[in-house]
C-alpha cells in the first residue's frame, strides 16, 4: 500500500518570523553586494568614456554602462522591497512577542491572585483579634508585676518642705566646696632651686636665703 499511495511526508516545524527575517536580511545583503559590484563597474565605464572621443567605440561603452545601470536600479528596487518586508516582519514579530509577554504577565498575576485567596482562607481575623487581646492582657499583667517588684516599703515619711530646704543647703555646700583658694597655697610653695648649692642670695625683704629660697640659719 505504501508503494502505491506513498507515505505521508513528516511535516517539519512551521516557519517562524525570526527565521524569515534572517533569510530576508541575508537576501538584502546579497543584493547590496551586487549593487556594489555594479557601481564599481559603472565607475570604470565612466572613466573610459572620459578618455574616449565620440564615435562607435564610445557608444559601445556607453551601451554597456546603460545596461549595468539598469541592473543596478533593478537590484536597488529589490533591495528596497526586501528591506520593507524585513521591517514589516520585525514589527509583526515585536507585536507577537509583546502579546506573549502580556499573556505571561496576566497568567502570573492570575496565579498570584489564586495563591493570595488560598492564603487568605488560612487567615482568620477573629483569631488575630483574640491573639491581640491576649498579648495586650499579658503586657498589662507584666507591667503590674514590674510595678509590684519596684514598690518601695519601709521608707519613712519625709516632709517635702524639709527636702527642698536640704536640697537648697546642699547646693550652697557644693558651691563652697568649689572654692579654689587652696591652690593659692600650692602656688606659694618654694620655687625650683636656683644657683649653686651653698650660694647665698637675698630675697625681696633683704633676708639671706639659700638656693631653695629658704632663710638661712645663722651658724653658731
Amino acid at each position: 500500500m505504501n508503494r502505491i499511495f506513498g507515505r505521508n511526508k513528516s511535516k517539519g516545524p512551521p516557519p517562524n518570523l525570526s527565521d524569515c527575517i534572517g533569510n530576508v536580511d541575508a537576501r538584502g545583503e546579497s543584493m547590496e553586494k551586487k549593487i556594489g559590484r555594479l557601481e564599481a563597474e559603472l565607475v570604470k565605464y565612466k572613466e573610459q568614456m572620459k578618455k574616449m572621443r565620440d564615435g562607435p567605440s564610445k557608444n559601445i561603452v556607453k551601451q554597456k554602462a546603460m545596461r549595468v545601470l539598469k541592473q543596478k536600479r533593478m537590484y536597488e528596487g529589490q533591495r528596497e522591497q526586501l528591506a520593507q518586508q524585513s521591517f514589516n516582519m520585525e514589527q509583526a514579530n515585536y507585536t507577537l512577542q509583546t502579546l506573549k509577554d502580556t499573556k505571561s504577565t496576566v497568567d502570573a498575576m492570575r496565579m498570584g491572585a489564586k495563591e493570595m485567596k488560598r492564603a487568605y482562607k488560612d487567615v482568620k481575623l477573629d483569631e488575630i483579634d483574640d491573639l491581640q487581646d491576649q498579648l495586650e492582657d499579658m503586657m498589662e499583667d507584666a507591667n503590674e508585676v514590674q510595678e509590684a517588684l519596684s514598690r518601695s516599703y519601709g521608707t519613712p515619711d519625709i516632709d517635702e518642705d524639709d527636702l527642698e530646704a536640704e536640697l537648697d543647703a546642699l547646693g550652697d555646700e557644693l558651691l563652697l566646696d568649689e572654692d579654689s583658694s587652696y591652690l593659692d597655697d600650692a602656688s606659694a610653695a618654694p620655687s625650683i632651686p636656683e644657683g649653686m648649692p651653698g650660694e647665698s642670695k637675698s630675697n625681696k625683704e633683704g633676708v639671706l636665703v639659700d638656693e631653695f629660697g629658704l632663710p638661712q640659719i645663722p651658724a653658731t
